[in-house]
């Protein structure tokens, strides 16, 4: 780059080069001048209420367009995105975090400046542990080459990165950076033989099956793995974390293979696989049900961003993407033998649900999986709105979001401002309990700002429905909100309270034909309701109850 760029204006041109169109945070004083000038580099800010639905939308704007960012002032606005910092790099997603700070000509002699917590060096030291890089641009000779470094970084792990910018240096210009190095890539030998070594190992099995999880998603695989199992016959399962990154209506998807929630059907037919191609997945107790002991690692191929083993076996220096496009070539057919492979069933059983009755949690789900289309996007947070969700089918790859390893609440009404950004082609349907909506659902005044219709299916059984099945108590309760007001509180927006399926079928039906703004429908449930997938985890846990004191 010939022309000499301040700090500020070469950390927004670079954001603009990653396809970064919004800014997601909050103002303060140490960040104005970043604010300003994204502003004028032609980055749209979008001034969140909190701090952490900023991260969350970045978050989500992330995880649908391969990197997303978010800018907060020193401390008061770093430390409290940083939840939702940790939830991206938890789960695999590119958010460049910016932070003001005070200047380095006010740091001298350390004074107590406003906002400082122990020492300069605490905020920088803290995102160093919840992110893949972390830096200070403290010298324009070097900082351009810095915020390429973090750039870098984010866009190979998949993971956040941390840039703090002095307020002081901001305007400085700064040294065009230094040539960057090619992409990483994997050691052919070391391809070649894990290629060699997993199509023995297919070509042996008898009932191979893909699980595939959230970083097909994360590396743009989607469409390889649709071609790998056209083109070998080999079925697909997901993980709840990975949800749609294949369509649930392709004839050789399986389920959701999730642990102690999971469908029986999908659960027997993952551990009757004597080859399981493991594709990006996350080993978590919610994937696994507890223990990754319960997945035989002699029968699987198991292909991260950061491992590769087969067998026992492991390869390094392979790249995740390198190895399953390598798959492709290599020219393995397989037909499952008929009554091995159970037929997929309806994920959402059809029950009779009269159109008078209460609604239930399971008539809920029946009716919003009756009205998905390919427009929609489902941002699920966590509880009974991410079990519930599990058994909807996605009819279009990559059109569910859910937090569903880290499990932060109040993940999804933020979220669907920055997935909205993200893709405006798509209307997001957000799952939330009250107990998320009392956390974060104040962000519908961001979505009425900006002009974003999302609609809210707000689950209202009156406190912590998960926590009562595991403890119940009185702290499990919450104030029961007149949520109904907002729109008359925020000036924007729709709402209304439903209590039967008729209702319900009414009202959804309404908000779908109205896109001028957000839509708030708050279900009336029993408190003691149960989703399918809860009563899967309450069955599968007590035998366990039983046995321990």
């Amino acid at each position: 780059m010939k022309e000499s760029l301040s700090i500020a204006d070469y950390l927004t041109r670079r954001l603009q080069t990653e396809g970064i169109e919004y800014v997601f945070g909050v103002p303060g004083d140490y960040a104005l001048p970043l604010f300003s000038a994204f502003r004028k580099g032609g980055i749209e800010t979008i001034n969140t209420c909190d701090e952490q639905g900023a991260g969350f939308a970045a978050d989500a704007y992330a995880r649908i367009r391969g990197i997303g960012a978010a800018c907060v002032t020193y401390c008061v606005g770093g430390l409290k995105i940083a939840n939702a910092v940790a939830e991206a790099y938890a789960e695999k997603s590119a958010v460049v975090v910016i932070s003001g700070a005070p200047g380095i000509s006010e740091r001298k002699k350390d004074p107590l400046l406003h906002h400082k917590v122990r020492s300069f060096e605490s905020q920088r030291k803290i995102f160093e542990e919840i992110t893949v890089g972390a830096t200070v641009l403290d010298d324009p000779e070097t900082a351009a080459s810095e915020v390429d470094r973090m750039i870098e970084l984010a866009r190979r792990y998949h993971r956040p990165v941390y840039i703090e910018v002095p307020r002081d240096l901001m305007s400085l210009p700064c040294r065009p950076p230094a040539p960057r190095q090619m992409a990483e890539e994997s050691d052919p030998q070391a391809l070649a033989e894990a290629l060699e070594e997993a199509r023995q190992m297919l070509l042996a099995s008898r009932f191979p099956l893909i699980l595939a999880d959230v970083e097909i998603h994360r590396f743009g695989l989607q469409k390889e793995l649709v071609q790998l199992t056209e083109t070998t016959g080999i079925p697909v399962a997901a993980t709840l974390l990975g949800k749609s990154v294949i369509a649930e209506t392709h004839p050789h998807y399986v389920g959701v293979y999730e642990g102690a929630t999971g469908r029986a059907e999908v659960h027997d037919y993952v551990e009757a696989s004597d080859c399981l191609l493991l594709l990006g997945v996350f080993l978590t107790d919610i994937t696994v049900g507890g223990s990754s002991a319960s997945l035989d690692m002699s029968r699987c191929i198991y292909a991260t961003s950061e491992k590769l083993s087969i067998r026992h076996h492991s390869f390094e220096g392979v790249r995740l993407e390198d190895f399953v496009r390598g798959l492709l070539k290599l020219g393995i057919e397989k037909k499952v033998l008929p009554g091995i492979a159970a037929s997929r069933t309806e994920a959402i059983r059809k029950v009779p649900a009269r159109p008078q009755d209460r609604i239930t949690v399971q008539s809920l789900f029946a009716e919003i999986n009756r009205i998905l289309s390919p427009e929609i996007l489902v941002v699920a947070d966590v509880g009974e709105a991410l079990f519930g969700a599990s058994d909807l089918i996605i009819r279009e790859p990559t059109e569910f979001l859910s937090p569903a390893y880290y499990a932060s609440l109040g993940f999804a009404i933020p979220a669907s401002v920055g997935a909205a950004l993200a893709n405006p082609r798509l209307r997001p349907l957000v799952l939330v309990g009250d107990g998320a909506f009392q956390m974060t659902g104040m962000e519908l005044s961001t979505a009425a700002r900006f002009g974003l219709s999302p609609i809210v299916i707000l689950l209202n059984n009156r406190g912590y429905s998960t926590e009562r099945h595991m403890l119940d108590g009185p702290f499990n309760d919450l104030l029961d909100w007149n949520y109904c007001r907002l729109p008359e509180f925020l000036g924007a927006g729709r709402a209304c309270q439903v209590r039967t399926n008729q209702e319900l079928a009414l009202t959804l039906q309404a908000a779908l034909s109205q896109k001028d703004s957000f839509w708030l429908i708050e279900v009336r449930l029993s408190p003691h309701d149960r989703s399918p997938a809860l009563e899967r985890l309450a069955h599968r846990l007590a035998p366990q109850r039983r046995t321990n004191p």
